[in-house]
């Protein structure tokens, strides 16, 4: 399953609304394969931070995770608002895990329109 950090908490936060939050947090648990898109590029909020520990515990060392983020590992503290949660949370993840860097241009760049100047792209500028 891929799903990105703002689309998982809009989830979990819905189901919690209609009192189904347990039942879809043990089918998230399940998944063989969790792949969370852009984790940090929106800071937690109080419930996140809770329900992305809980849903990294539930899998811890029974189902595979990948989390995808722009941010260094070191910085991946910072978008937790409890720093301690952040920390335990963070310990499961990176427990026997691999650490892939990707560096290098952007696949964007590629793809960028016609007549726009590689530099504004490579800036995270945009175009009119």
């Amino acid at each position: 399953m891929f799903v990105s950090q703002t689309k998982l908490f809009g989830q979990l936060n819905a189901a919690r609304a209609t009192n189904s939050y347990d039942r879809r947090l043990v089918a998230l648990a399940k998944v063989d394969l969790l792949i969370i898109d852009d984790f940090g590029l929106k800071p937690l909020r109080s419930p996140q931070d809770e329900d992305f520990h809980d849903l990294i515990a539930e899998r811890y060392e029974r189902k595979g995770t990948i989390v995808t983020s722009n941010l260094d590992l070191s910085e991946w503290g910072d978008a937790f608002p409890n720093k301690l949660l952040g920390a335990a949370t963070i310990d499961r993840i990176r427990h026997g895990a691999y650490n892939v860097i990707l560096d290098g241009k952007s696949f964007r760049l590629e793809k960028s329109p016609p007549n726009t100047p590689k530099s504004t792209i490579e800036k995270g500028g945009k175009t009119n």
